[in-house]
């Protein structure tokens, strides 16, 4: 009976020893909220001075697949279809409202750091990654339409919003449910700076630097 108990122990060990085992792969799904932490240039001439913009947060269903490369290291790689991003007038326009959307799609790749023994329930790391921030499907609003002193009669007034790479770090919490599930809790900051040009030949530089809120559910294979 004691061998047999003994047996089982061994068994249960090894079995949290392979939780986060080198060279194997875990899959997640859950929740990314990206909110932007803007600072606005102004809006080149012809417009009102001190014309501004704010950027609004966007929450959407994601997904991430992680290499654990080894008992402290591994890589992973967010997954979704994107955010839409509202676009405010702010400054000398603050009582414009929106003035339109852009959609942004990070194409991300993150180092995370692990701390703790491979089998322990709760693991905090660290993250280092890079993004290449791929922005498309700029549209302006009626508002900026009207407001725009040189928008084209019955025209309308187009985006184009700059695609850039930029650098992230941020901080995790890994926790382990059994040898199978997870959940993931993650915050990242990601320094991110772009320049807005319309149609009508104005541009405007705008540092973002979004945060990076993530939930997730995963189980490893």
């Amino acid at each position: 009976m004691k061998k047999h108990l003994m047996a089982l122990g061994l068994v249960g060990c090894v079995s949290c020893a392979v939780a986060q085992t080198p060279g194997s792969w875990l899959i997640q799904g859950g929740i990314t909220q990206i909110s932007p932490s803007v600072t606005s240039g102004n809006l080149s001439a012809p417009s009102p001075s001190g014309t501004t913009v704010g950027v609004g947060s966007d929450t959407q269903v994601t997904a991430q697949l992680t290499y654990v490369y080894n008992d402290h290291w591994s890589v992973a790689v967010p997954l979704g279809l994107g955010f839409q991003h509202k676009l405010y007038g702010t400054g000398a326009i603050s009582n414009t409202g929106q003035i339109g959307t852009v959609t942004a799609l990070p194409i991300t790749v993150f180092g995370q750091y692990r701390l703790g023994e491979a089998n322990a329930k709760f693991r905090p790391y660290g993250v280092l990654g890079l993004s290449y921030v791929y922005f498309h499907d700029a549209k302006g609003s009626a508002a900026l339409n009207g407001l725009n002193p040189i928008n084209p009669v019955g025209g309308s007034t187009g985006l184009k919003v700059d695609s850039k790479f930029a650098p992230s770090l941020g901080l995790g919490m890994f926790i382990r449910i059994d040898d199978r599930w997870f959940v993931d809790l993650s915050y990242a900051k990601t320094f991110l700076k772009t320049t807005t040009t319309l149609s009508t030949g104005q541009s405007i530089r705008t540092t973002l630097n979004p945060g990076i809120t993530s939930l997730g559910v995963g189980m490893r294979f």
